[in-house]
């Protein structure tokens, strides 16, 4: 039996199942990595290499997770005590603009896919009724 070399395909397999469990597992601090799937599709998007280092990854989904918490402490303080709601949300992004217009782009966007919904369910209960 001969021993792998850095040419043969098991020690590749073996780099990739690594590589996996780090994706999939936690992180040093034994917390869950929430994210990494869609910020490295972003980075990508953003003109970061396809797979960019799992550092940088890692890094940037501590900062994501660091501004929700805040974002969310915030917000239960403004609004009803103990509670987050959207109004609470567009209160604390008021003031920058970029942020208050996606924020409104998204509820408009949510706001139509509701009623789309609504009308296609309607329209496959009527075509179940007959």
């Amino acid at each position: 039996m001969a021993t792998p070399t850095p040419d043969t395909p098991e020690q590749y397999d073996q780099f990739e199942d690594e590589e996996s469990e780090q994706q999939l597992g936690s992180t040093a601090s034994g917390r869950k990595r929430l994210f990494s799937k869609e910020l490295r599709c972003m980075m990508y998007g953003f003109g970061d290499d396809q797979n960019p280092y799992t550092e940088s990854v890692d890094f940037l989904e501590d900062l994501v997770i660091e501004f929700i918490t805040e974002t969310t402490h915030r917000a239960m303080e403004v609004g009803r005590p103990g509670r987050v709601q959207v109004e609470d949300i567009i209160f604390l992004v008021r003031k920058d603009f970029r942020k208050y217009a996606r924020v409104k782009d998204l509820l408009t966007m949510n706001e139509e896919l509701k009623k789309a919904r609504k009308a296609f369910d309607e329209v496959k209960y009527v075509e179940d009724q007959q």
